[in-house]
């Protein structure tokens, strides 16, 4: 479980978030949504330590955060898996390497653990056979696909994922959408989700948070989109025409 608690956080004298309290649930798929300049990105480097609050705080389980030494936060990022949202791939590196690459950085274990580990998320993504390959010799969503493999080798008890459909045509958004609901419902991970896709909404969101102007402006879940009457959140999520039908269907009118 990730808990933010009274966050504010201001760039000189402009206040980007407005005190900001919420929970994010394990084993569920929690989504953060609003519009650009909404402060969702800011909220999501605060929750996974890019950022230090201007005020407020930020409680992995039962330990707060922004209180730890380099040492006890280096120990809460072996925890943490990160999916960017351009995958943020090593050119340079095979896909083996690109996974590997956490390990290498946090772990002692032998090349043949190692090696051992990348096969099996390898696996889990549906790479296998990808390991010798380079990111440029494969499509934008296998890169993806890479980039979550990548994110869950070392096990994480929480996973952030910042737009993780970003570049992807909608059949292969769907596919990194049902990856990471499994896996995350598999592994019991606290995974949060920086979207504006409206399909990883209805689909994924079981519970969902709107930012607006720095305030958090609606919390529920995937059902409750549709009958909401926040009009915050019924001018962010309707404004494609269909949307707005589905919503008429879901109200009985």
């Amino acid at each position: 479980m990730i808990r933010a608690e009274n966050i504010f956080k201001s760039f000189g004298d402009t206040e980007v978030l407005k005190g900001i309290s919420m929970t994010f649930e394990p084993g569920k798929t929690n989504l953060i949504i609003g519009r650009s300049g909404a402060g969702k990105t800011v909220f999501l480097k605060i929750l996974v330590g890019l950022f230090a609050p201007t005020s407020g705080h930020v409680w992995y389980d039962d330990i707060d955060f922004f209180t730890l030494d380099k040492k006890q936060v280096r120990e809460i990022r072996m925890d943490v898996g990160m999916l960017f949202q351009g995958s943020a791939l090593f050119d340079s590196m095979t896909v083996e390497q690109n996974v590997g690459f956490p390990l290498d950085m946090f772990t002692n274990m032998t090349a043949k653990e190692k090696l051992t580990r990348i096969d099996e998320v390898l696996e889990r993504v549906e790479l296998e056979d990808t390991n010798d390959k380079y990111p440029s010799e494969i499509s934008g969503g296998m890169q993806k696909r890479v980039g979550i493999a990548r994110s869950i080798v070392m096990k994480p008890k929480y996973l952030f994922c910042d737009e993780p459909n970003s570049g992807l045509d909608p059949k292969t958004a769907l596919l990194i959408d049902e990856l990471i609901k499994d896996i995350t419902y598999e592994r019991n991970i606290t995974t949060i989700i920086n979207t504006h896709d409206m399909n990883s909404v209805m689909e994924t969101g079981d519970n969902i948070a709107l930012l607006h102007n720095g305030k958090l402006a609606w919390t529920g879940n995937k059902s409750e989109v549709l009958t909401s009457n926040n009009e915050l959140l019924q001018g962010f999520i309707f404004a494609s025409p269909f949307l707005k039908k589905l919503r008429a269907k879901a109200l009985g009118k």
